[in-house]
């Protein structure tokens, strides 16, 4: 698709590790810090979405980054996050990078290399929607099964890694976890509060948050939703693009 240069993004990531960071290290910190890197283009509740659920969890701080700090402008140019610069940020034990109209342009920037070298230390990478593509841009999903947007998972494939139809993918021995398209970040993050603290603190966020969806329709997966239904979305998400293209066009 024009505008996803992704079959030629580099590979900015140093080999990655499988061994986390030992635990001493991190006990010796009374908060876990959780970034989620923030690039204009962003789609908002592919951060607002973990970040309620991460930020309601005992014992973790949630910081908003980006490369330089300052205000970050969502995918429709009504929301602006301010963020603080990503490398004022030491070592962060959670990585969550949300996805969004603006990751073709994030996937030419630094962020690949900091998600790289931020990944040598956390306990888990993490992402949401097409984030997922920063995560294979960093060299970090290689040869491993993964999920995105369900318009965009042929594009996984181009950074090396497996497309998964599922809506969270867990990687243990990686420390990966992708999430399917933007509301299935809601999801990964309370497994990832489960996998950070134990079961009755995730059930317990759960709750806080009353997460018990019940959508009026069974139009939510690719896989179960009417050909019809499939066009309006495809036509929805072009647009989406060519929005954030005529926002940003000189």
């Amino acid at each position: 698709m024009p505008g996803w240069p992704v079959a030629d993004a580099p590979a900015h990531g140093r080999p990655m590790t499988t061994t986390p960071t030992p635990t001493e290290e991190r006990s010796s910190r009374a908060t876990r810090t959780v970034a989620i890197p923030l690039y204009d283009g962003f789609t908002a509740l592919d951060v607002v979405g973990p970040y309620q659920v991460l930020a309601f969890t005992p014992g973790t701080e949630v910081v908003l980054v980006a490369e330089a700090g300052g205000r970050v402008v969502d995918d429709r140019g009504s929301l602006t996050l301010d963020a603080v610069p990503w490398n004022d940020v030491d070592r962060p034990d959670v990585v969550v990078v949300p996805g969004g109209p603006g990751t073709a342009a994030a996937l030419r920037s630094g962020l690949p290399h900091w998600v790289a070298t931020a990944h040598e230390h956390t306990a888990w990478t993490t992402s949401v929607c097409s984030g997922s593509l920063v995560l294979g841009a960093a060299g970090l999903l290689t040869g491993l099964p993964a999920t995105t947007h369900y318009r965009h998972r042929e594009k996984l494939a181009w950074l090396g890694a497996v497309p998964s139809e599922d809506r969270v993918v867990e990687q243990p021995a990686a420390r990966i976890i992708t999430s399917a398209g933007v509301s299935s970040g809601i999801d990964m993050a309370l497994r990832l509060v489960e996998l950070l603290t134990d079961r009755r603190t995730a059930q317990a966020v759960q709750l806080w948050t009353e997460y018990d969806p019940q959508p009026p329709y069974d139009a939510g997966s690719p896989e179960r939703a009417p050909a019809e239904v499939h066009e309006l979305a495809a036509r929805f998400d072009d647009e989406a693009l060519d929005h954030w293209g005529a926002l940003t066009a000189p």
